[in-house]
């Protein structure tokens, strides 16, 4: 089984067993924009707390959040943590937003110039422009993220020292360039992340990655991909 065949024999597994994500979450590509920024280094839940502060103040758009002091936006979006220097991050943003004329605007560049008026953005780094780059805009762009790293390497498939560039290229590569695709298939790494491959102990029992009474199929297929990342 070849490295493009391991990546979607995954993919069937995990939806098979979890079914359609229907991510991201957000009624706009603004709000998927904020929530992208808001959720580093915190659960979903806590976001959606601060987005549904913003949503209640009348305040989740360009405009309205520009004009608010970084103090009071940090007030605002306290229950997603680190809000002081989320706020910031956000008026960073923002004042991407503006230069380049509106979210739409921004979100029309290539996605090759996109990615990069994002990552020059302080406090945006690959996973958060890569977020906005497929949920905002919809580009092919696959996001990998600590579970991605975490199940790769729990099971193999790649070494220890994989980098984010070397992650996202495995899947590039060998998948097709497909926005809803990748859309998809990282929220199913994102489930079973957190269903089953847990940072401090792995519930492998049940999970779709390693089925009860056969050989982890994905330690058969390692050396495939990480003869690809050679």
């Amino acid at each position: 089984m070849r490295t493009a065949a391991v990546l979607r024999d995954i993919y069937h597994r995990l939806l098979a067993h979890f079914g359609p994500q229907h991510w991201w979450p957000g009624g706009s590509p603004f709000e998927i924009m904020t929530g992208a920024i808001l959720t580093q280094n915190t659960n979903w839940s806590n976001v959606a707390k601060a987005i549904a502060n913003l949503k209640a103040a009348g305040l989740l758009a360009p405009a309205q959040l520009a004009a608010l002091s970084a103090g009071e936006l940090a007030e605002i979006i306290r229950p997603a943590g680190y809000h002081n220097l989320k706020a910031a991050r956000l008026k960073n943003l923002l004042a991407l937003i503006a230069e380049q004329g509106g979210v739409e605007t921004l979100l029309a560049q290539p996605t090759a110039m996109l990615r990069e008026l994002l990552l020059g953005v302080k406090g945006i780094g690959p996973e958060t422009a890569d977020s906005i780059v497929l949920y905002a805009a919809g580009r092919p762009v696959f996001v990998v993220d600590a579970y991605t790293h975490r199940i790769l390497f729990r099971h193999g498939l790649i070494s220890e020292d994989c980098d984010y560039f070397q992650m996202q290229e495995l899947f590039m590569d060998h998948l097709e360039e497909d926005a809803a695709l990748f859309n998809e298939y990282h929220a199913l790494i994102v489930r079973v992340g957190k269903e089953f491959c847990k940072k401090s102990k792995p519930r492998c029992e049940g999970c779709p990655l390693s089925a009860a009474g056969e050989e982890d199929f994905l330690s058969q297929q390692a050396w495939h991909l990480q003869d690809d990342l050679i």
